[in-house]
């Protein structure tokens, strides 16, 4: 078990579509422990195999309250099968640095996957849960929560990144200096 480094937008990594998981064993195991450990740390409620530089279909979930018990939900191979109704919330993402926007996704979903097995799984999410399931199977898509804003706010957010990876650099060129 190890926190992995989160990959950050504007990484191209994001932007490609992974690959379904063929082989259910050891490694695969050890990458829903790992993917686990960062989302915990990080602290977040989903990750995306992608976000810490994995193509794989795979998705780790926790959204109980940190006083809770954890509950860990795994998905491989995850895909939407029916949706309905309208819900607009707050988002933010572990890959995308400063900032939160509202986005608009379906208030239910009903979903298939497979568990760390390979056992076929069907259930049915809404509210948060619902949100949080559509924003890391985007992450499986090559798509980020910064998609589902308006032009403008995209644009003015990628002014503000430029500007955090430049003062970014500037510390650890000051830190490699002394």
């Amino acid at each position: 078990m190890a926190i992995k480094r989160i990959v950050k937008y504007p990484d191209p990594v994001l932007r490609k579509k992974t690959k379904q998981v063929t082989e259910f064993g050891e490694d695969l195991q050890k990458l829903i422990e790992d993917m686990a450990d960062t989302m915990y740390d990080a602290p977040g409620v989903g990750l995306a195999a992608n976000q810490i530089g994995e193509n794989q279909q795979v998705v780790v979930i926790d959204i109980t309250p940190q006083e809770e018990e954890k509950q860990l939900l795994v998905l491989v191979n995850p895909e939407i099968l029916d949706k309905e109704g309208e819900q607009i919330g707050e988002e933010g993402c572990l890959s995308v640095l400063e900032l939160s926007a509202k986005v608009k996704r379906y208030k239910k979903v009903c979903i298939k996957a497979q568990d760390i097995d390979g056992k076929p799984i069907q259930m049915d999410a809404e509210d948060l849960l619902a949100r949080v399931i559509q924003h890391e199977l985007d992450h499986l898509h090559g798509k980020l929560f910064v998609d589902h804003i308006s032009t403008l706010k995209r644009s003015f957010y990628k002014k503000k990144l430029k500007k955090i990876l430049q003062e970014q650099q500037g510390e650890d060129v000051e830190n490699k200096s002394t």
